[in-house]
């Protein structure tokens, strides 16, 4: 325990905690107070953090390929006052350079800081990179706490003897001197001084050639750092233990990510009406925005000044929606299709709008950036927009497995060639701004007319998947077709081909038919294989909801079915199942449009673990199913994607034990938007039997075949919502 005398001097110090000199760099040579500098890669998963642009510096330790633990006190105004960091996004942009001993080189990473996950009991926050570390070995925590007498060695980026900021990492030996349940107090050998800037830097026990971080700088006299009173000469400090935070930091770890447009640490979710009039202006479309933790909600659309062009009749805004953060700075972002505005005087030419999240939300930060064919970069600056092209009118985003955010958008209506509806997408990612479609190198396929090749399309971690329902497959019009492209660019630059799949490819059931519309829905998740190390594979549903579909001597139009799809890390790929209402141990029998398929989502309620038959789920939309009496009721059913499916088949419809609210009616078409995230599916129920529509959250316990657990609605004129729109809850991200 801490004698009371040391207990005094941690209070005290915390008001000249050592969190951090401003970043002006020194010229001279660097040095420790009298240690060493560190050399090559030795101490390599030591960070340095740029808080604020230059307002204050910290140092940090890589402890996973995302994730560094350093200092709460980093992240407060005054830590004197107290170390309550709020959990999200850091209050000011952060950055970490890992890996960069010496910082006149080039060596190592940087990466911004994009979430802060800070402990209650202790001076330090574990803080998330917006991409992997997989150039340096992270440090591997103690799990023994640390001996009175023991050395340990202290680095950081902080002050030396004479140098403000010096330009290399320093180290130097400490013995511990006590301990309590969070803290351990160590002295500087040799007149070593833990200085302002090396707060949040590993303090390491050395055994042999291996290293364990027991401890995490906090506060120090600072003997001897440059700016420090020439009178005091003490050299102890505070280091924050981390030794018994294993099981703490793993939970962190493999917690699952949520969308967070404010940066709060809290679930946000965005539903689009895109019939919705606005300002007089019918069905010129709105996106309502619902902030998790009781933050409220904000409805957009282009009559915003922040939200670019002007309310329409029409434009559809909100009509496709994804989410990701794709300028990386801890802010989930919201891209917005609206493929019937107008360019000009050019129809229904389609653009897209990408809202940047903030501390104060959506569009509140920086400027948005339109998406419009002939303005920007690359592809899309040498496009030019025509009639009915409907950019936008499909999204996906979501990060690669090297950590970099990518966007989709669907142009089924494109001509190419003089081939109406040809259809293409364009694909962005960093400097990356291309267009593919059925002529692009490696993509198998013809462009022909009506292919409507982007219609649909999907993306998780390792690949891309495009449908085009209305391919041709030797004579079968509308048979459909999707095409799977990994992010890796082939030499001309757009996403490398895996295959192109239809009914009639070689392992695939069924055969290729006129009006099967296969492609028309797609979902894809990244899946990690039992015993692999990471998730190198992926899981794709492909709907066709326009399948016939025979009972006996009888065939049923538009029945519609799914097939599963895994895609492995070398390209390979093979049919997991043929899922429909006639498939052993599946609910339901098929009937003539049913439109089984004509919306499927797929989740991974655990993204960081080995893929299971609980793990892994697939939702399906069968909209046109008839229930009792009411026509096109429609129904939900949900499976595993690993297995059979008839072993895990479950029915939700509208007041049954799944928990979706309100009785089945007639046209209300259940199933035609669905939104899976790794926690829920979501429901859009736009329809009825609310006037204005009605998006419902299921807790996946709850979608599998559970009850009781707590079901999310929103509504307008329920929780806030503006008694406002049309069709609420036509898209969902």
């Amino acid at each position: 325990m801490l004698t009371q005398h040391t207990r005094s001097i941690r209070r005290a110090l915390l008001a000249t905690a050592l969190i951090a000199a401003p970043l002006a760099l020194s010229t001279l040579p660097a040095q420790a107070v009298t240690g060493t500098a560190a050399t090559g890669t030795t101490y390599g998963y030591t960070a340095r953090l740029d808080i604020g642009h230059g307002t204050r510096a910290c140092s940090g330790v890589l402890v996973n390929a995302e994730w560094l633990l350093t200092a709460a006190s980093c992240f407060v105004d005054d830590p004197a006052a107290g170390l309550d960091v709020p959990a999200g996004a850091p209050k000011l942009a952060t950055t970490a350079t890992i890996g960069r001993t010496d910082l006149t080189t080039t060596d190592g990473v940087v990466r911004n800081v994009v979430q802060l996950v800070p402990r209650t009991d202790r001076d330090l926050v574990l803080a998330r990179l917006s991409r992997p570390v997989t150039t340096v070995t992270p440090a591997v925590l103690a799990t023994t706490s640390p001996v009175t007498g023991e050395e340990l060695r202290v680095a950081g980026y902080g002050r030396t003897k004479d140098e403000w900021a010096p330009l290399a990492l320093h180290t130097g030996a400490f013995s511990v001197d006590a301990s309590d349940a969070t803290t351990t107090t160590v002295t500087g050998k040799n007149g070593v001084s833990i200085c302002a800037g090396d707060t949040g830097g590993p303090e390491v026990r050395v055994t042999g050639t291996q290293a364990q971080l027991v401890g995490i700088n906090s506060r120090s006299w600072q003997g001897g750092c440059f700016g420090i009173d020439t009178a005091e000469t003490r050299t102890g400090g505070i280091a924050t233990r981390v030794d018994d935070l294993g099981s703490w930091v793993a939970a962190q770890i493999a917690a699952t990510r949520v969308d967070d447009f404010n940066g709060d640490g809290t679930e946000d979710i965005a539903v689009g009406d895109p019939k919705a009039s606005v300002n007089g202006q019918s069905e010129a479309g709105l996106v309502k925005v619902v902030y998790g933790g009781g933050k409220g909600s904000e409805t957009l659309h282009q009559d915003l000044d922040y939200v670019p062009d002007t309310a329409e009749a029409g434009d559809g805004f909100g009509q496709a929606l994804a989410s990701v953060d794709y300028d990386e700075d801890g802010y989930t972002d919201l891209v917005v299709g609206i493929p019937s505005e107008d360019i000009g005087a050019v129809a229904n030419a389609g653009m897209v709008t990408i809202l940047y999240g903030s501390p104060d939300g959506l569009g509140k930060g920086k400027a948005a950036l339109n998406l419009v064919q002939g303005t920007g970069t690359g592809d899309i600056l040498a496009a030019v927009s025509e009639a009915n092209d409907q950019m936008g009118a499909a999204l996906a985003a979501g990060k690669t497995a090297a950590g970099e955010p990518y966007l989709l958008i669907g142009m089924p209506g494109q001509n190419l060639k003089g081939y109406v509806d040809a259809g293409q997408v364009f694909y962005l990612r960093g400097t990356t701004n291309v267009k593919i479609h059925q002529d692009s190198s490696g993509v198998v396929g013809v462009i022909e007319a009506g292919d409507r090749f982007g219609a649909s399309v999907a993306g998780d971690a390792n690949n891309i998947t495009i449908g085009s329902p209305g391919e041709t497959v030797d004579t079968a019009a509308n048979a459909g077709m999707v095409t799977i492209l990994k992010h890796t660019l082939n030499a001309a630059g757009i996403p490398t081909a895996v295959a192109s799949i239809d009914q009639d490819s070689d392992g695939i059931s069924d055969a290729a038919e006129p009006e099967d519309l296969f492609g028309a829905s797609v979902s894809t998740v990244a899946y990690r294989p039992s015993g692999a190390t990471a998730a190198t594979d992926s899981i794709i549903a492909v709907g066709s909801p326009g399948e016939t579909l025979w009972v006996g001597t009888t065939s049923y139009a538009g029945a519609g079915q799914v097939l599963t799809l895994r895609v492995t890390a070398a390209g390979t790929v093979t049919q997991l199942a043929t899922v429909h209402q006639g498939v052993d141990g599946v609910n339901g029998a098929s009937a003539g449009g049913d439109g089984f398929g004509t919306s499927v989502a797929v989740a991974n309620t655990a993204p960081n673990a080995s893929g299971t038959a609980t793990t892994m789920l697939l939702a399906v939309g069968v909209p046109g199913k008839d229930i009792d009496t009411a026509t096109d009721a429609g129904v939900v059913q949900t499976f595993s994607l690993l297995g059979a499916p008839g072993d895990s088949d479950h029915w939700i419809q509208a007041g049954n034990e799944r928990g979706l609210p309100g009785t089945p009616g007639a046209s209300q078409l259940v199933g035609t938007y669905l939104y899976a995230t790794p926690t829920h599916l979501w429901i859009g129920m736009p329809n009825g039997p609310s006037e204005r529509g009605a998006v419902h959250g299921l807790p996946w316990s709850n979608a599998m075949g559970g009850t009781g657990a707590t079901v999310t609605t929103y509504q307008p004129g329920l929780n806030g919502l503006p008694l406002t729109g049309k069709a609420f809850g036509m898209a969902i991200g």
